[in-house]
């Protein structure tokens, strides 16, 4: 009886098995981790932003060492985090330090008043924390200080989160696209697959660009420029599906949704500055695909003239990477073909 039974068993495992139900049993359970895992990520990262040191320029001599310290106190007593202080000779200088994207903000004497510049195009949850610390610090220690941008969001982004849109849009739609190509042109070669995830990255480029600007006047782009930063965005967004196709086959979303939406959008510094996030995402953010693409995308818009190699070097890294995976590892499953 118990072998009969045993028997049963083993037979409507083996009928499980092979049935569609399995993987649908598999998926309704991955599904349902993968949504509070999305959730916890995008609130763990953005949903309560906590300073932990803010680089800040000081420039010039006070007149009052004394009254400087205490005001400096007073922010990081408000904030609950330090303020990084980088002292510069000249305005100029600290200036330049802005425009590089080392500092937040500039503290300086003028004519008896305490001045603190902020940048807004440098982070806008940053800009938003000090313009609201400073006043309520500067009274409560007798300091009088005055507030000012000197580097203000465009109008048709008051909140500093079309950058981060759009780079969102062509990290998903770029593995998106790679998703499509592996249902619907499965039977392309190598070479082929990588050539047209070229041309849909080129075109959902521009596209993207075309409408964000020239449609909606959110964003006033340097087009050409950030064309090819989401292009290039595009087609390492869908190399590293690919890349993932080939290793992990039919799971591929997986580790591509876990890598790039999971992780990499949250800790991109797009939402919310690098300042504010938990200190090993804003680490490991910049060196990820989506955390590339904000950083240059918002280079070029913000601070045009002081682009950097840097987020480029990470979208080129991942992007040769994995298509150098896919190539080979699709080549050795067709023979070498």
């Amino acid at each position: 009886m118990s072998e009969r039974r045993d028997h049963r068993i083993a037979e409507a495992w083996r009928t499980f098995r092979v049935s569609p139900f399995l993987p649908a049993v598999v998926i309704t359970f991955i599904v349902a981790v993968a949504a509070g895992l999305f959730a916890g990520s995008y609130t763990y990262a953005m949903a309560n932003p906590t300073p932990r040191h803010i680089p800040v320029a000081v420039t010039g001599v006070p007149a009052s060492e004394v009254q400087r310290a205490r005001f400096v106190q007073g922010m990081e007593k408000a904030l609950g985090a330090s303020l990084e202080l980088h002292h510069y000779p000249t305005y100029a200088q600290a200036l330049e330090a802005v425009n590089r994207q080392q500092v937040f903000a500039i503290l300086q004497e003028r004519r008896g008043t305490g001045e603190l510049d902020l940048s807004g195009a440098s982070g806008a949850s940053v800009a938003q924390l000090l313009a609201q610390a400073a006043p309520r610090v500067s009274a409560a220690v007798g300091v009088p200080l005055v507030v000012l941008d000197i580097k203000p969001l465009q109008r048709g982004d008051p909140r500093g989160l079309a950058i981060f849109y759009v780079s969102l849009a062509s990290v998903i739609v770029g593995f998106i696209g790679a998703v499509q190509l592996t249902v619907h042109a499965k039977a392309l070669g190598p070479a082929q697959r990588i050539a047209f995830t070229v041309v849909y990255a080129l075109l959902g480029g521009f596209s993207i660009c075309a409408v964000v600007d020239w449609g909606l006047g959110a964003l006033r782009l340097p087009f050409v420029e950030s064309w090819l930063i989401l292009a290039l965005t595009m087609f390492t967004s869908g190399m590293v599906f690919s890349m993932f196709d080939v290793l992990v086959g039919r799971w591929a979303l997986l580790p591509t949704w876990g890598l790039m939406v999971m992780l990499g959008n949250p800790s991109s510094g797009g939402a919310v500055s690098w300042p504010l996030l938990p200190s090993l995402l804003g680490t490991i953010g910049r060196w990820l695909p989506p955390g590339g693409a904000v950083n240059a995308l918002h280079t070029a818009v913000y601070f045009r003239h002081y682009q950097h190699a840097f987020p480029f070097a990470v979208l080129a890294v991942w992007a040769v990477a994995a298509s150098a995976v896919f190539w080979g590892w699709r080549g050795r499953d067709r023979g070498g073909g």
